[in-house]
């Protein structure tokens, strides 16, 4: 008993290593990319006040919620790294999700903001200094692009929500770019003040539909959805499989933060079985078939009772 407590014990350790390499690697990649989100988004901002052009006006308040949501994904990747507290068991890694969410909301208040300010200039569309707002906005595609690539390379964008959030406002904003840049040539070329609205809009709709997104999944662990990836009937017949094993209930598994699952059940076994023998069988099905390394097992046998669980 004492060695295979050890051999857990050691895991968790290694896990947590790994985990940190993640986690600085994030940490890296946001910081770059804030560094050039910020730049980018004042010269934006008073380019686009210089231009009286609404694409890049727009594109620099889809930066600014762009700068503020990296920043908030760093304070979330600080606050995650905070040990666990009598008071907060869980640590606060739940914070990288509350982060992902109003990155979310914010992404989709912004979004309404262009496409209002749009509507307005659809009826009486002012004259744009398209030039200087093609330079402008392709100063700005190419650090997005560039911010982009720190968080792929740094960053853990498929597996981390909050450094994925992270990366699809810059993959927006480098979709915003290259909408100003569009609007302004055919501004130069045609002269066609229009473009400059209709082309907020779609930047704005690309905007909205990356927002959903990030604030579907978020809700979705907020609510302790079981994670995306794991079938939960396959986790159950997979347990329901280990011989001496009668029936498994009150089977939750749920995420804590990307990357970091849990699950808890109780499983009903024969009584003339070796409750630890089985207990060790679900613990490695758990592991290496599901990756989740947070498991709570209560093995029971026919005599004992609980009260009904609601579920």
């Amino acid at each position: 008993m004492h060695h295979h407590d050890h051999a857990h014990h050691h895991h968790h350790h290694y896990h947590a290593h790994s985990h940190d390499h993640v986690r600085d690697g994030n940490k890296k990649g946001l910081i770059i990319a804030l560094m050039i989100t910020a730049g980018i988004m004042l010269l934006e901002f008073f380019g686009g006040l210089l231009t009286n052009s609404l694409a890049l006006l727009s594109d620099s308040g889809h930066m600014l919620s762009d700068t503020a949501s990296l920043a908030l994904s760093l304070a979330a990747i600080w606050f995650a790294s905070r040990p666990p507290s009598p008071n907060k068991t869980y640590g606060f890694y739940r914070f990288e999700i509350l982060a992902a969410l109003f990155n979310g909301v914010t992404l989709f208040l912004i979004a309404g903001l262009i496409v209002y300010e749009a509507l307005e200039r659809f009826f009486a569309p002012p004259e744009v200094q398209s030039g200087m707002m093609i330079l402008i906005a392709a100063i700005g595609l190419l650090a997005n692009l560039l911010s982009a690539l720190a968080l792929i390379k740094k960053g853990d964008v498929k597996g981390n929500v909050n450094v994925r959030s992270a990366y699809l406002h810059v993959l927006g904003d480098a979709l915003g770019s290259i909408g100003a840049i569009l609007a302004g040539v055919i501004m130069m070329v045609f002269h066609w003040y229009y473009a400059d609205p209709i082309i907020s809009v779609i930047v704005a709709l690309l905007i909205l539909k990356s927002a959903l997104g990030i604030i579907k999944h978020t809700v979705h662990i907020l609510m302790e959805g079981t994670p995306v990836t794991i079938d939960q009937q396959e986790v159950k017949g997979m347990l329901e499989n280990i011989d001496g094993v009668i029936d498994v209930h009150d089977l939750h598994i749920w995420t804590i933060t990307s990357g970091m699952d849990s699950l808890s059940c109780h499983l009903l076994i024969e009584n003339d079985q070796d409750s630890q023998e089985i207990l060790q069988q679900a613990i490695n099905i758990i592991e290496q078939e599901f990756k989740i390394l947070h498991t709570t097992i209560q093995v029971e046998k026919s005599n004992l009772q609980h009260g009904r669980l609601r579920i």
